[in-house]
């Protein structure tokens, strides 16, 4: 079995996080049958849409590759990872200018995604952390956090846990309970949204929470221990 080098693998395992149903090592089979053995470079910059497309179908017995359930955007964006381009995503949404006291009680949020402006990203497995600074009002992306370093890290879930410690809220499809265990305790709520949504619609509900927030979030929102007595009161 062919000894893959680090830049490789990270390649393939980002590709596998964009396909539904296939994991690493049925991806490597195809990549062999496709462009041959040992894997390099080359021979993954070669890879095509139509490669992975009926490559992928003929494994699941749909040999033009048609009803294998994976949509077009995910194989066109995983062919761009396998080439090498980690932020091959072109619907990224746009990261804004920001610095500190620009929105008054404001919180922080992680949102766990694999593709464009969708919370669609397990914590385990997302390929990036989509940052927002949030309040009441108004919603700004600061920045975008590639999640690739964590496959190399002794610890992937406390490396991602590390990756968003500035943040306050974290938004994920599923996270374990170890996991979990890790973002609490560097001071991040995590929410669970099992479905797919985009990031936008997801924030606006949230922002609702601002008109009454809970203890742990009006503190942070910087109201006095008299205000947060008294909404635990109201509760």
């Amino acid at each position: 079995m062919q000894q893959l080098t680090r830049d490789l693998a990270l390649r393939i395992a980002l590709a596998t996080r964009v396909l539904p149903g296939v994991d690493v090592p049925k991806l490597i089979g195809v990549l062999h049958e496709k462009v041959g053995s040992p894997l390099d470079d080359e021979k993954l910059k070669s890879i095509t849409v139509t490669n992975l497309k009926t490559g992928i179908g003929s494994l699941d017995g749909e040999e033009d590759g048609e009803d294998i359930g994976i949509g077009l955007e995910n194989i066109k964006l995983a062919v761009r990872y396998l080439w090498g381009e980690e932020e091959g995503d072109e619907s990224l949404p746009e990261i804004l200018p920001y610095k500190d006291g620009d929105m008054p009680e404001s919180i922080r949020v992680a949102i766990a995604s694999n593709s464009g402006s969708s919370l669609n990203g397990h914590f385990g497995s997302c390929i990036r952390f989509l940052v927002y600074q949030l309040s009441r009002s108004d919603m700004r992306l600061v920045d975008i956090r590639s999640t690739v370093e964590a496959d190399s890290s002794d610890d992937r879930n406390l490396f991602r846990a590390n990756l968003i410690k500035d943040c306050h809220v974290l938004f994920v499809q599923s996270i374990g309970g170890p996991a979990a265990a890790k973002v609490i305790r560097a001071d991040i709520y995590p929410i669970k949204v099992p479905d797919v949504v985009e990031v936008d619609q997801q924030l606006s509900e949230f922002q609702k929470v601002f008109d009454a927030p809970p203890p742990w979030m009006a503190k942070v929102l910087g109201k006095s221990a008299e205000e947060r007595k008294r909404f635990s009161h109201q509760e």
